[in-house]
């Protein structure tokens, strides 16, 4: 993880292919005019979705879709049985798209919808798992966050808080007024 830490974007190679003219007659970079424009927009320093990012991502998309196929096999086939842990695990699968997603997309705005997603799942995960164990009556089946994600070797409760590690490494800077 070290090395991506040392990770500095190359400026373009022709620059000239690059410029535009500002109304003061002045040329400017596309990158500089472009960071004090839209908040969306990725800048060539952001590398949430490079290196080990990438990893992070991978592991948030098999979450992803083994949790939509086990909340919906349970919600189709057997939601009488335990509907509030069903709900929940349709709700972690939720969380796990949007993180992905989020994850993998450049931009202030998508970087504020990761850290929301992931502070949203270790919440999932302390909340659920806490409840599974005090109140086992309302959690008769395993949801994905169930005893704090046992059932999933515990990568759920840990994959939140390498997730928020990660983020706080690749923070967008500070937005220039």
């Amino acid at each position: 993880m070290e090395e991506a830490n040392h990770v500095t974007p190359q400026p373009p190679a022709d620059k000239t292919a690059h410029n535009t003219t500002n109304k003061a007659g002045r040329t400017a970079d596309a990158a500089s005019a472009g960071s004090s424009g839209s908040a969306d927009t990725g800048s060539p320093a952001d590398t949430r979705n490079t290196g080990p990012g990438r990893l992070l991502i991978a592991v948030y998309a098999v979450f992803a879709i083994s949790a939509t196929a086990r909340a919906g096999f349970q919600i189709l086939t057997k939601f009488s049985e335990a509907p509030l842990a069903y709900l929940l695990s349709a709700f972690a699968a939720l969380v796990y798209l949007v993180a992905t997603v989020s994850l993998a997309k450049p931009g202030r705005t998508w970087f504020k919808i990761s850290v929301t997603a992931v502070l949203v799942e270790l919440l999932g995960v302390l909340v659920v798992g806490a409840l599974s164990v005090f109140d086992s009556v309302n959690f008769p089946h395993e949801t994905v966050w169930s005893l704090f994600g046992r059932g999933y070797g515990f990568i759920p409760l840990l994959l939140p808080i390498l997730g928020l590690i990660w983020l706080y490494r690749r923070r967008p800077a500070p937005q220039q007024a």
